[in-house]
């Protein structure tokens, strides 16, 4: 389910297949998308994710995860739920980038444990290559509450 691309080896201390693993069931599970689906994820440094989010989003900064879909997934409307991915041979949703510099501070900065923070990340970036996005109020609180609702059902609290 997990293709992992180390590029920092701080990433390491976790064990992240199994993070993303449990992060992509959550995320499948609660947007209720059937299949055993692949996502590449990129562990890397806050100077590779600042190029990769100037390159793809015209930010040249540092941030503390990237997604890109594998299929365009966007809701008939705000606050609706997005079509299901098509399912084909490749089963695959998409890719997503987590800086370590970046990720470590917000964790330490919330008190959370590392491995909790990168699961609400990775959660959050399986939602964004299934269609969630929080462009407007109501697409924030419906993928929000998806977040919550998952992450409070394997003991991880309201990061919100």
């Amino acid at each position: 389910m997990i293709d992992l691309v180390v590029e920092d080896e701080r990433w390491q201390v976790l064990d992240l297949e199994d993070i993303g693993a449990r992060a992509l069931r959550l995320a499948l599970d609660h947007a209720q998308v059937a299949g055993a689906w692949e996502i590449s994820v990129l562990v890397c440094d806050d100077a590779r994710i600042s190029a990769l989010n100037e390159s793809f989003r015209g930010k040249a900064k540092p941030t503390n995860i990237l997604s890109w879909p594998a299929q365009s997934l966007a809701p008939a409307s705000p606050g609706m739920a997005p079509p299901k991915p098509k399912q084909d041979a490749e089963m695959f949703l998409g890719d997503m980038a987590l800086a370590f510099e970046t990720v470590q501070r917000e964790a330490d900065e919330a008190s959370l444990s590392l491995t909790d923070h990168v699961t609400h990340l990775m959660l959050h970036g399986a939602l964004h290559l299934l269609g969630f996005d929080h462009e407007t109020d109501e697409d924030a609180q419906l993928m929000e509450n998806i977040e919550t609702t998952a992450l409070a059902s394997i003991g991880i609290s309201n990061p919100y």
